[in-house]
């Protein structure tokens, strides 16, 4: 095993890459609605662009922090790995999690200023309805069932293509366009464009999304049963920062949108 990053320098990792994240869900958001009137057309654009800066950011920093960007999947991981004695410490979480939410609202800034828009505008976006925040709980369910079930079937270098594929599916048959992410909710808020969410909308979305994450801890315990103490040679969910010596494995922790 080689050793972790310095716990600064993996909370920055998560603050960047979540930074990252939501510039290009907002800013892809922003360019379709300048370049079509089409609400489908749109939405493919923006879920597109997801898809591929997902993909390539969990697969670029997988091997530093674990690629969380988002608050569901490190509270999973410390929740989860506890008892194998492999996961995240808390005070890992209480560096990821602020890193995550800051970075969440410089991205929807960064978005903002690269089309000329006001650097904070919250948006009127309203999404309140009960089919959204079961929308939620299904798409973040689904998120964390396949991040912890890849890396328990020992399938974790598959993480990028199909982490962002999931994001990408979950966009088009969920009536919420699949936020799942607390982080990259609270910063959607910030912008007043195509991917806003009205403040008020908000809360009812992360309790959905947190719920959802221990709904899909549940699918990973049915479907692979309780993780065994992690070795050398097998670790289920790295600690926070900690890379296998394998590059097929560095992305055990990664997530997503």
């Amino acid at each position: 095993m080689s050793a972790p990053a310095p716990l600064l320098r993996r909370a920055a990792v998560e603050g960047l890459g979540t930074a990252a994240l939501v510039a290009v869900v907002v800013g892809s958001g922003i360019q379709a609605t300048e370049l079509t009137h089409d609400v489908g057309t749109q939405l493919l654009a923006n879920s597109l662009a997801t898809v591929l800066g997902l993909g390539v950011l969990i697969a670029f920093l997988g091997p530093v922090s674990g690629a969380h960007f988002n608050p569901a999947v490190t509270l999973a991981a410390w929740f989860a790995g506890r008892r194998a004695g492999d996961a995240p410490t808390l005070r890992d979480v209480a560096a990821y999690v602020p890193a995550q939410v800051t970075g969440a609202i410089i991205g929807a800034a960064l978005a903002d200023a690269m089309f000329g828009k006001p650097l904070v505008a919250f948006s009127t976006h309203e999404r309140w309805a009960g089919h959204l925040w079961l929308a939620e709980i299904v798409a973040t369910a689904g998120l964390v069932w396949l991040i912890f079930g890849l890396a328990r079937a020992g399938h974790a270098h598959l993480a990028p293509l199909l982490v962002a594929s999931y994001i990408g599916a979950a966009y088009w048959f969920t009536s919420s366009t699949s936020f799942a992410n607390p982080a990259v909710t609270i910063g959607r808020a910030f912008t007043d464009t195509f991917a806003g969410i009205a403040p008020t909308s908000v809360l009812p979305f992360l309790a959905a999304q947190l719920l959802g994450a221990a709904a899909g801890l549940g699918l990973v315990a049915v479907c692979f049963g309780r993780p065994a103490a992690a070795g050398e040679d097998e670790v289920v969910v790295p600690r926070a920062g900690q890379q296998p010596v394998a590059p097929a494995r560095s992305t055990e922790e990664s997530a997503l949108d």
